[in-house]
């Protein structure tokens, strides 16, 4: 099938509008530079928290919005902003201040991301108008096969047990990762791009409510674990908000890294330690925890790997995403399909419990799908799983707009052979595979158009809980990300562990296109919420008629094809709730889901940067060139 540019779909009419971002009715609102931004230059003496009278470092200001010029960044940390602006403004690309901001994030939200992780990067190159992504994922050890987490009985190793173990650990991808970018992309050298990080974890960061929170819920685990214990749990108890923290042997770490190169972790100095660590975790109290099988010949197999992007259509955009093992570009195409593919008209003009119920509907079907046909395996049906025949088929086997569709969806059959005499729905529904929460995301945009979509992890919050010891960081638990046994007995699971494989990662990274020319930048943090996170952003800026801070900050939901779907209490507590619940949906109530960055590409070179107003503390959006409107 040819595909209508957004015109005509086979399912239902659409408004043949033009497409350019769509307004909200009121007027948004810029907030002013932030005095602090006071960064040393690439390569020197990093910028640090502003001074207190006392001189002691005070917090770095957080904003949620910022339009201007001359390049963008946006992550979850004001400090690790600042670092990135910096580097546009002394002339970086986006490469660069990406990883940049990065590396800053491993100090200040090392929970989330740092050297002992992965990660997926998607870049959209102004000079050649190409995108391209990078693949960072970790890498499970020559030694593991699909039975690795299960017992002799076939049945599924305890998750939380292995999750704080050595075993959970896979061969770190992060600093592979930031080398290829910088030699693909970038205009400065990885020993310049981590100075500011090495000097922010010499000198510290203010703790806030949220490294403070995370510490505390992890306190338990992290107490099992010295170096651990000694580092985030200083005296026995999660750092005090206003405090100074410090991490000298990260920024030991570092500055290995800026003088040997990436050679250090996958031939050298801290490959040993990676190895040794995870291969004999040490507990305070002497018990004992599964050893991981991470080998120095496993380390130095190890490539962050260049691949082409997944590639689909919305409207008269084209969309850019990460390709397997990341699940994030088949599920966000699929997803933006299915909307397509749905009768009632153009999801702009809908209110919001029937918005809502499509895109719960359209989630939980692309999550059907990812669950049987997405992992590191070879003949993932990428072409079919996004393409709008495949959808269509989808649309009509699934979708009642009065009527949430039975959970677990059926997953489809990307055969190629689609119709309207394939409108019964398949027989086969399988479980909701595990998800967790935790990863970071960074968005930057540069002067001369390039943009990095960046998403970062360990695994969930706090990684394994195992610290290096001497060196400062926590090393992921991204095995785990791995199904333990097949969802399904006698189905072909293509998540299942093997020698050298990587997990598959809901992370999605995204850039929107039109016309060859970055639109949107976005994604987010959450486990297997930040595909519908990244989803819900980028649905309420370009049709809910939303500024992008306040597509970013509307309420979410997710639902992933288990037997309830998550809810913010600004959905459950409201006629959202009872709305979508009338129609059959069961919410499960969740403090918050994701925390997301995004930038946007106006006419004129205009850029909108924004973050989270309050989810995780609420997130950092800064440009090079601020305008205020009076």
């Amino acid at each position: 099938m040819t595909r209508p540019s957004f015109s005509v779909s086979r399912t239902g009419s659409r408004t043949g509008r033009g497409r350019g971002l769509r307004v909200a009715p009121t007027v948004i609102g810029v907030l002013a530079v932030c005095a602090s931004l006071t960064a040393g230059a690439i390569g020197t003496p990093a910028p640090t928290p502003t001074p207190s009278p006392s001189g002691t470092p005070a917090p770095t200001p957080k904003k949620a919005e910022a339009i201007g010029y001359g390049g963008a960044v946006s992550s979850v940390d004001a400090d690790a902003t600042a670092i990135g602006l910096d580097v546009l403004r002394r002339g970086g690309n986006a490469a660069d201040a990406a990883v940049a901001t990065a590396a800053a994030l491993g100090v200040t939200e090392p929970y989330s991301t740092g050297i002992g992780g992965g990660g997926f990067l998607v870049y959209y190159d102004a000079k050649k108008k190409r995108v391209s992504t990078v693949d960072g994922r970790e890498t499970a050890p020559k030694a593991f096969t699909p039975t690795t987490f299960q017992n002799a009985d076939g049945t599924a190793l305890d998750f939380a047990t292995v999750v704080s173990s050595g075993l959970s650990v896979g061969v770190p991808g992060t600093p592979a990762l930031w080398d290829r970018a910088v030699r693909q992309y970038g205009t400065r050298s990885l020993n310049q791009l981590l100075a500011p990080a090495q000097r922010l974890a010499e000198r510290g960061f203010v703790v806030d409510q949220t490294f403070h929170d995370q510490t505390a819920a992890n306190a338990t685990r992290f107490a099992r674990f010295p170096a651990t214990a000694q580092l985030f749990l200083p005296g026995g108890s999660a750092p005090e908000v206003g405090t100074v923290f410090t991490n000298p042997d990260l920024a030991r770490s570092l500055g290995i890294l800026r003088r040997q190169g990436v050679k250090a972790l996958y031939r050298g100095e801290l490959g040993r330690a990676v190895v040794s660590t995870a291969n004999a975790p040490q507990t305070t109290d002497g018990s004992a925890v599964y050893a991981g099988l991470i080998t120095r010949k496993d380390l130095r197999a190890y490539r962050a790997l260049t691949k082409k992007p997944v590639v689909s259509t919305y409207e008269d955009l084209t969309v850019y995403g990460m390709p397997t093992p990341s699940s994030g570009g088949i599920a966000v195409a699929e997803t933006l399909n299915l909307l397509e593919e749905y009768p009632g008209g153009d999801l702009g003009g809908l209110s919001e419990v029937p918005y809502l119920h499509r895109f719960a509907e359209a989630s939980a079907t692309a999550f059907a799908d990812r669950n049987r046909w997405v992992g590191d395996v070879k003949g993932v049906p990428v072409r079919e799983l996004v393409s709008q025949d495949f959808a269509a088929e989808r649309a009509c086997q699934l979708f009642d707009p009065e009527k949430a569709a039975a959970r677990p969806i059926p997953f489809g059959i990307p055969d190629g052979s689609y119709g309207t005499d394939h409108c019964v729905a398949p027989a086969t529904a399988q479980p909701a595979a595990r998800d967790d929460h935790g990863t970071s995301h960074v968005t930057v945009a540069d002067r001369w158009g390039n943009v990095a979509s960046y998403t970062l992890t360990i695994e969930q919050t706090g990684g394994s809980g195992i610290t290096v010891p001497g060196y400062g960081f926590l090393l992921n638990n991204e095995l785990t990300d791995f199904n333990f046994v097949p969802l399904t007995a006698g189905v072909p699971d293509p998540n299942l562990p093997g020698p050298g494989k990587r997990p598959r990662s809901s992370m999605s990274p995204t850039i929107f296109t039109q016309n060859g020319k970055p639109l949107l930048a976005v994604g987010s943090p959450g486990g297997a919420t930040i595909i519908t996170t990244t989803l819900q952003v980028a649905l309420g800026r370009l049709d809910r008629g939303l500024s992008l801070v306040d597509a970013i900050a509307a309420p979410r939901i997710s639902s992933r094809n288990g037997a309830t779907s998550d809810a913010e209490p600004a959905v459950t507590t409201t006629a959202l709730g009872s709305g979508l619940t009338a129609l059959g949906h069961q919410l499960k109530e969740t403090a918050e889901i994701g925390a997301a960055t995004a930038v946007e590409f106006r006419p004129g070179g205009k850029l909108v940067a924004a973050a989270e107003p309050t989810r995780r503390g609420g997130g950092s959006a800064a440009v090079v060139d601020e305008v205020v409107k009076p």
